[in-house]
């Protein structure tokens, strides 16, 4: 219908026309009326160009308000005619965190927003591509899309690369001019911008014929105020559970608050007041298990607040077992160092094994939770055997044997052993305080990394994380993640022709801390995240629910948190951790991940009572068309004619 703003022309070529119509020739006696006028024809000539403006804005008027367009953040400006929009919906647990004005969390004030700029579509087809599902579901109503179990909370993350290529796929075998939008509250861990994926999924959408616009929904601004608790681990000693707990303000931290933390433990309760010091606090739990008790589970949580997915976490347990720690080693001071740090004498359920590495050959690391190698790198079976070992989420520690290197192991190898200059030692300037095993303890108090003095060392070399390094900037704790367990390098061993790590004060925690990481591998079977592969049904179990926060849909109850039982299973099942992270999507990023969609992004102010994402303004346009015919109207009523009577005076003669 924008087509019909040529129309607009018409007046302005019929005035032209009209000036040609008029053949102007000089007569002498006109003179003498055109100089009577003079004074009047700047005011006609503008009222002349006034009624011309009126008549060629009203028809433009009347062109804009019969092509119905909509004005908006998200949809821009343009005509309502969308035959399709695929709404491709943020269900992340994060986008249930609520606004500033504490009324509605982000993910329904989405769905009433969509809502409403769907009516002013007509009759576009709306389809609707879920976080938690990444299916395509036809909505019959943008007014029943609030009430859908594939609208609903989950805790559960989002995956935006795979879900725009989701909605490539879908759009390729359907015509009409359609669009995407991509609801989301822009958390980067849900995004993952450097993704290689994001290259396949531009790449689709610029194969689709009808090259949809992308427009992205982006709920911002002030929240209420939140604080999200997690279980970072947890393991059995006996007859505790130990569990390591993270309290986190993820909105603007308030400074000290004061919060009590319930304990429901195979149905009974206990509260703890806690006091968050500012961002975070960390602390450990202990949970004293009942005489006998094989397995169990339970859950912790603080009151409701800003966002009610992340105020409990769950937890479940098996039964007790042994730690063992295998240690391959010649005999010696090494050995035996190794040996005290991984199973203390007061450690009654820690054991350790000693290897001598000619018969390192075949491993048995079935009831294993960590080895500790210090003797050249393994080969052969023997590799292959760590391999799988370490897959299945045990932890291996390498210690420098002296020798020369031959062969690495997983791309990680050994430089040549060091020998610091006489009287001067290698010793450890930095090293990560917040990760890893010489993280500072639960209370802040640091591990003196910072004591160890080598005059001795073997450096390894390879793509791991260093988390600690000499003075001179040489790893000292490097760290490799393999699938579920974890590969790490320490460049000194406990011998004092060495160093005096063997002094227990750094090789104590850092041994039991990489242990009760490789407990974890037995552990895991009862805890997982929403959505991984533990926590999915296998062929033939049955899904059912045991604690007391059970969902009425059970639609969503693969998407949800809690403790279940899955077939002969028992597993506690939270939200992944990275939707507690603080950090959001950039625009830089968000440029960078959607790089030639030529998107549109919409940051629309977190609260309730905020106007729609898009109205109708034709109606506008025909209040605009009335004024232009009623002002040219005006402009063309005659003016008043003044009658001058000029009555003869008389003669004075």
């Amino acid at each position: 219908m924008l087509w019909g703003l040529f129309a607009a022309s018409i007046p302005v070529i019929i005035h032209l026309l009209n000036r040609r119509r008029h053949k102007t020739i000089q007569w002498a006696a006109m003179q003498f009326l055109l100089k009577a006028t003079r004074e009047s024809r700047g005011k006609k000539k503008l009222r002349h160009f006034l009624i011309l403006a009126c008549r060629t804005l009203g028809i433009a008027a009347l062109m804009f308000a019969a092509a119905r367009p909509i004005i908006s953040g998200l949809l821009g400006w343009g005509g309502g005619q969308i035959d399709m929009v695929v709404l491709v919906l943020d269900r992340s647990a994060s986008m249930e965190l609520r606004s500033g004005d504490g009324q509605a969390p982000r993910r329904q004030m989405v769905l009433q927003k969509v809502r409403d700029s769907m009516q002013t579509l007509g009759n576009a087809r709306l389809v609707l591509i879920d976080s938690a599902t990444e299916n395509p579901q036809d909505i019959p109503s943008p007014e029943v899309l609030a009430e859908l179990s594939s609208a609903a909370a989950t805790d559960t993350e989002a995956d935006f690369p795979t879900l725009l290529n989701r909605a490539a796929e879908f759009l390729q075998n359907t015509p009409g001019r359609a669009e995407i939008w991509l609801a989301s509250d822009l958390q980067s861990s849900n995004w993952h911008p450097d993704d290689e994926r994001w290259a396949a999924a531009r790449a689709s959408l610029a194969d689709l014929p009808q090259k949809p616009a992308v427009r992205v929904l982006s709920i911002s601004g002030t929240s209420a105020p939140n604080t999200a608790l997690s279980i970072l681990s947890s393991r059995r000693a006996g007859d505790e559970l130990l569990l390591d707990l993270e309290l986190l303000q993820t909105t603007e931290a308030r400074g000290s608050v004061n919060i009590p933390l319930t304990a429901n433990l195979n149905g009974t309760r206990t509260t703890d007041s806690l006091t968050i010091p500012g961002q975070s606090l960390r602390l450990q739990k202990r949970l004293t298990l009942p005489p006998g008790s094989e397995t169990g589970y339970g859950w912790l949580s603080i009151p409701a607040d800003g966002n009610d997915r992340d105020n409990v976490a769950y937890f479940a347990y098996g039964p007790a077992r042994a730690v063992k720690t295998l240690i391959v080693s010649p005999p010696g001071e090494t050995a035996a160092y190794l040996a005290l740090s991984s199973a203390p004498p007061d450690f009654g359920r820690q054991q350790a094994e000693i290897i001598d590495p000619t018969r390192a050959t075949d491993l048995k690391t079935s009831d294993v939770a960590t080895v500790l190698w210090a003797a050249p790198l393994p080969t052969g079976t023997a590799a292959e055997s760590l391999t799988r070992f370490i897959a299945s989420g045990g932890q291996v520690v390498f210690f420098p044997s002296g020798k020369a290197p031959t062969g690495n192991f997983l791309d990680q190898n050994w430089q040549p052993a060091q020998d610091a200059d006489r009287d001067k030692y290698f010793i450890i300037k930095e090293w990560n305080h917040a990760d890893g095993p010489l993280r500072d303890g639960l209370n802040g108090t640091p591990i003196p990394a910072d004591r160890i003095k080598a005059i001795r060392r073997q450096v390894p070399i390879g793509s791991a994380a260093v988390l600690a390094r000499w003075e001179d900037g040489e790893p000292f704790l490097t760290r490799q993640i393999l699938d579920r367990g974890t590969i790490w390098f320490v460049s000194s061993a406990p011998d004092y022709t060495w160093s005096n790590l063997g002094d227990g004060d750094v090789l104590l925690p850092l041994t039991q801390r990489i242990v009760a990481l490789g407990t974890e591998r037995f552990d895991a079977a009862y805890i997982a995240a929403v959505g991984s592969e533990p926590g999915s049904s296998l062929p033939g179990e049955v899904r059912s629910r045991l604690d007391d926060f059970g969902s009425p849909d059970p639609a969503n109850i693969d998407h949800l948190g809690g403790v279940f039982k899955l077939g002969d299973r028992l597993i506690a099942l939270n939200r992944p951790a990275a939707e507690d992270t603080l950090e959001i999507l950039n625009r830089e990023d968000l440029d960078t991940a959607l790089s030639g969609t030529g998107y549109t992004l919409l940051e629309q102010a977190g609260q309730a009572d905020d106007p729609s994402l898009s109205r109708d303004v034709w109606r506008a346009f025909l209040i605009a068309l009335i004024f232009f015919l009623i002002a040219e109207a005006l402009l063309c009523l005659p003016s008043k004619t003044t009658v001058q009577v000029l009555t003869p005076q008389p003669s004075k003669h």
